[in-house]
This record gives structure tokens, sequence and C-alpha cells, in this order.
């Protein structure tokens, strides 16, 4: 899970300060040095992290905290504001030609993941824009390349315009471009060749290619499970071409996220995109301030928003909501929540944005067992129709038969058959508390999924 090491250092520390009434010089400067360690730990550039640093105890020894009334509060707000700050502030928007085709260049190493970031981009301005994409496959040294790109056009229904291996890389930006506008699409995604290392030769190509078609947006991809290397290999592309935004991939298996908090630094260019996942859905705006929010444990309602809209339909989202007040699920109603939820990516992630869900009982050291989500799938599915409605139909011989079906263990049944169970009657008490005092409950019930 992205920044998960880092997440949970600083979460720590800022949990010290959060309740302090009084803020002395002495608390900001062991902050300080605790967040210091946080981000060296973390892979973020040194450099980075001694004015990050500077400016948080700076302002957390300001007038702004001091004399407020949650000195401990005010000080979380700085290292948020400052940690957003180093992120970029605000999401970075893609330029848009003001005479269509607007022309994307994807440049970066080999491995970094351009060629599949290129056909998630295309589907991104499809998807979410609305948008008409043609890409180009201009990576004439590596076969597989152009393969690739035509294999994901194919999955996709999307044009894919190719000269092969044997064409001159800029004669195939410039006519693929040409034919962008011949047939009216207002997105064109160039694929460029990648190298094991950045090189002169590697450079000079990429400048003839940019000159030729002047792109809009000139987007580099870096792997960011690479750390200070994807930072360097970010500073040079960046001299060399002068690059307009950043796509990271891989941010979903980053734990440590020092790339993401050092690039916009190191080059003051945004990260425009995150890759989180192999998917080629997987690809989210960035947005500094969520991302910040998420690293101190705040959450990120507004992105958990925006999944459950992509992903869950509303109508469907409404008639369970009023079988779950009336305590009337069935087998049939829970398994299709948890194909919405797995829809929206990992449980994990989920969580993680939900404010407070940290330091919440019982969820604070959870672990999702996604494995498990199969094991529970597997067993309902081999229930009868009639089971799956009536769950007190369960007797010894139905359970054997199901356990049988679903390749687990009766006591595996009989355990998801408790769970439910106890879910039903806490939607029951739930439903009862409404407009009443919430008293206090007897432990949560974990899903089958969780432990």
């Amino acid at each position: 899970m992205a920044f998960e090491g880092l997440a949970e250092r600083l979460q720590e520390t800022m949990s010290k300060i959060k309740g302090k009434g009084k803020v002395s010089e002495a608390d900001v400067k062991t902050m300080a040095r605790e967040v210091r360690l946080a981000l060296l730990e973390a892979d973020v550039n040194f450099k980075v992290v001694k004015q990050f640093v500077n400016r948080v105890k700076e302002r957390a020894v300001g007038q702004e905290v001091m004399k407020s009334l949650t000195p401990g509060q005010q000080v979380i707000k700085v290292v948020n504001e400052e940690l957003t700050d180093l992120m970029g502030r605000e999401e970075s928007k893609l330029e848009q030609a003001e005479k269509p085709p607007t022309v994307i260049m994807m440049v970066g190493l080999q491995g970094s993941g351009k060629t599949t970031t290129a056909a998630k981009l295309a589907n991104y301005l499809r998807k979410e824009k609305n948008r008409n994409p043609m890409l180009v496959a201009a990576d004439v040294y590596r076969p597989a390349a152009i393969d690739q790109l035509n294999t994901l056009g194919k999955q996709l229904n999307m044009p894919v315009y190719s000269q092969g291996t044997e064409a001159n890389p800029v004669d195939i930006v410039r006519e693929g471009v040409e034919q962008a506008k011949a047939e009216n699409h207002d997105y064109v995604l160039l694929d460029t060749a990648g190298r094991l290392h950045v090189d002169e030769t590697l450079m000079e190509e990429l400048q003839g290619m940019k000159d030729a078609v002047q792109p809009d947006e000139v987007l580099l991809v870096v792997d960011a499970m690479t750390g200070q290397d994807a930072v360097n290999v970010a500073e040079h592309f960046n001299e060399q071409l002068s690059i307009s935004g950043v796509v990271l991939t891989k941010l979903d298996g980053d734990t440590r996220g020092g790339a993401a908090l050092s690039i916009r630094a190191v080059t003051e260019k945004p990260i425009k995109f995150a890759g989180m996942g192999e998917k080629i859905d997987q690809l989210e705006t960035f947005h500094p301030e969520r991302m910040a929010s998420r690293i101190l444990g705040m959450g990120d309602v507004l992105s958990l928003i925006e999944k459950a809209q992509t992903n869950v339909d509303e109508e469907r989202a409404k008639e369970l909501e009023k079988k779950m007040r009336n305590a009337d699920i069935s087998f049939d109603d829970f398994l299709e929540q948890l194909e919405q939820v797995k829809s929206m990516g990992p449980l994990e992630d989920i969580l993680g944005m939900i404010p407070g869900a940290g330091k919440m009982k019982g969820l604070k050291n959870m672990q999702v067992d996604e494995s498990q989500i199969g094991r529970v799938e597997a067993i309902v599915r081999s229930m009868t129709k009639a089971e799956k409605q009536d769950p007190k139909l369960m007797n010894a011989s139905r359970k054997r038969r199901i356990a049988k079906g679903s390749g687990t263990t009766v006591q595996d049944v009989n355990k998801l058959l408790k769970q439910f169970e106890d879910m039903k009657k806490m939607m029951k008490q739930m439903s009862s508390m409404n407009g009443k005092k919430k008293g206090k409950g007897k432990g949560g019930m974990q899903l089958p999924f969780m432990r």
C-alpha cells in the first residue's frame, strides 16, 4: 500500500503532539527530528527533507500556532499544508490544444510502464472525459512495445497508428498526428522509445520528435518503486526535454513514497497521474491535498465518493440501503455488495480513505485478507437460491454439501453463517437506535476477510 511505512511513522509522531494544550519550542524540535527521520527513511531527497523540516519548524513556532486554542491540532494542520505544498498544492490538469488534436508525448526509461500507461491514459480520457483518443506506436527499438500497444488498443477498441520497426520514429509521430487530425481524434498519445538508462542518443531522438510535432504535454513516466533513482531520472529528462508533468507508476506498491514526495520539489513539474495497479482502469488523477491527508491518517473522503460513484449502481445501492435498514438482507444481496466493494479497489486502500479508520478500535491493527474473499464467495455461490434467501434452512447435510462444493470446511460455513447473522443483528440495532443516544456496543463484528 502506498506510503504505508511513512504514514505509520508520521501518524505516530503527530499523535504525540495532537492533544497538547500548549506546544513548546522543545516539543516542536522533537517532532521535527522525528519527521526528518521518517522522511529520510521513506527515501525522500535529503535537500527536500531539510527544506520541508525547516519550513514546518518555522511555522510551528509562529503566532498562528502558539496563540491558537488548539496548538497541537494547529501543528498537524501546518504539517498537512506543507506536505500538500511539497507535492504540488493542487491537482494539475492536462493541457488542451486550442485546435485538436491535443498531442501528448509519453517518455521514460524501459521498464517504467510507459506503454501500458499510454493505454491507461487513453482509456481515462475516453471514459472519464468523453474524449476520442488515438495511440501512436513510435518505439521501434523494442518490437514487443508495438505488439503490446496493438494488443492494448484491441482490448480497448481504440485505434493504434503504427509503421512497424523499420520506419523513422520522427516520421511515425509526425504522420501519426496527421492521421489523428484526418480522423477527427481530439487526443493523440505518442508511445516513444525508452532505454535502460538516460543517454545522449535517446535524448536527441526524443528532442527531434518533440520539435517535429510540438506536443502540448511531455509526460515523463517513472517507476515510483525506484525511489531516489526515479527522482534522478526525472531531473535528467526535465533538463534535456523540459517535461510538462510526471506520471508515477506502481505507486500502490511503493510503501515508502520517496519519489512522490521528492519529484515535484526537485523538478518543479507537477505529478499529474498515479498508476495504482496493473489493470487498465487503475490510473488516478494525482491530488496532492488528498494524498497528504491520507498520509497523515485524515482519510480521503472525496476519492472514496468518486470511486463509489464510478463503481456502484446508485439505484441498486438505494434498494440495498433500504433492505439493510430493515435487516432484510439476503446472501444474494451480501454477494452483490461484496462485488461492488471489490470493484472499488483493494479493501485496505478503501479503509485508508475513511477518516480516523486507523484509530478505530478493531481497525487499527486489522489486516484485510483478500484471499479470504474468494473463499466467502465460493461458499455463498455453493448455496441454493432458497438457502441464500433463508439461511435458517441450513442443516448438517446442507452445510456438508456447501463445504464440499466450495472447497472449504463445515467450520468455515458455520463461521460465515454466524457472522452473517451478527451483521443482521447489528443492522437491526443500528436501525432501532436511529434518533436515540447510541449505547455502548459489545465489540465490533468482523467480516470473514478481516483478521
